[in-house]
């Protein structure tokens, strides 16, 4: 049996209809398969549409992975997401060509590679609140990265899920947000007080006008499109590369590290396990659990500033009065000209 109608269906029929996975996984296993396929079709000198499902083994797969590392210095995370692709793969060939099963178990047999795992950063109170008071609410998207900012701590979300949020998915009388989450399931969390606010005062005035195809969108980039995931990621090295010394960067995901920040504080907080996991919308117990290893040292009189500020209204903030003020002098200027 060919294996490029085998390919087809899995991406066209296996992956959407059958398990139901979201777009971002397929297109994670797509461009496993990108670089699977020409390796598999070199290896016997053949061309790509000449392979057949046997071809496929073990020691090929182990020899791909052994190349990701060697030769396109892949890290081992990323030889395990490749892998994870093709075991995906043979999961369907054994369930939907069972003359191949032993072969598709031997595929699935094969071990991911262990690594050591990098170390958690994530910011303490007053590293966010530096973060925060980094941002320029007079240059033009000022208040979109400032209520950014603010809800990728609130929030703890991924920053591929900030990308996909609409506008329904925010209520601001009861001051909830849904989430879109890892295998297309929602999550409903609350927000604090002032980040509410921010959102809401962000799409009634500060939003930019969208194209058509991203009217229902929250965050908007200059050109009138939804806000991609590299987008957010350099945003978050903007503020964060202004605000903190580079030394306290190194082990520091941009993007991720609020979100990582978020369950510390929560921890700081005293909310169980199970609250933090539900929040980041965790798949299992045991990702939320890495954060009880951490050793933190609590500082009281941080804490206390950092809840008052998430608690308080905008009204409140320095920021958005020096803003507002000068806001109204633009407006004065501008009425003076038209005189």
């Amino acid at each position: 049996m060919k294996l490029s109608p085998c390919v087809h269906q899995f991406f066209d029929h296996y992956l959407p209809h059958i398990k139901g996975v979201s777009p971002c996984t397929v297109r994670a296993y797509r461009d496993a398969f990108k670089l699977f396929l020409p390796f598999l079709a070199n290896s016997y000198g053949i061309k790509i549409k000449s392979l057949r499902v046997k071809n496929i083994s073990s020691q090929l797969i182990l020899s791909f992975l052994e190349d990701l590392q060697q030769g396109r210095k892949n890290l081992a995370r990323t030889r395990n997401h490749r892998l994870a692709a093709l075991k995906s793969f043979a999961k369907m060939i054994r369930f939907m060509y069972p003359e191949y099963r032993s072969l598709a178990e031997t595929i699935l047999n094969i071990p991911q590679k262990r690594y050591q795992k990098t170390l958690i950063g994530f910011l303490y109170h007053d590293e966010v609140l530096k973060v925060f008071e980094a941002v320029d609410l007079r240059r033009k998207e000022g208040f979109r990265d400032y209520a950014l900012l603010h809800l990728l701590f609130d929030s703890g979300a991924r920053a591929s899920e900030i990308t996909t949020l609409n506008l329904d998915y925010f209520h601001p009388l009861q001051k909830t947000l849904a989430i879109l989450g890892k295998g297309d399931r929602f999550r409903l969390i609350p927000l604090e007080t002032k980040t509410s606010q921010l959102i809401e005062l962000y799409i009634k005035k500060y939003r930019i006008k969208p194209k058509p195809q991203y009217q229902q969108r929250i965050f908007i980039n200059q050109r009138g499109e939804e806000l991609t995931r590299h987008g957010i990621y350099r945003i978050c090295k903007k503020y964060l590369s202004s605000a903190l010394p580079p030394k306290r960067l190194t082990n520091i995901n941009p993007a991720h590290s609020f979100r990582h920040s978020r369950a510390v504080d929560m921890l700081y907080r005293g909310d169980a396990i199970t609250d933090i996991k539900n929040h980041l919308g965790h798949d299992n117990i045991q990702s939320t659990t890495v954060y009880l290893h951490l050793g933190l040292k609590r500082k009281r009189h941080i804490q206390q500033r950092f809840i008052k500020y998430m608690q308080s209204v905008i009204t409140a903030d320095s920021k958005i009065d020096e803003l507002l003020q000068w806001e109204g002098e633009k407006d004065i200027m501008a009425w003076l000209d038209s005189l």
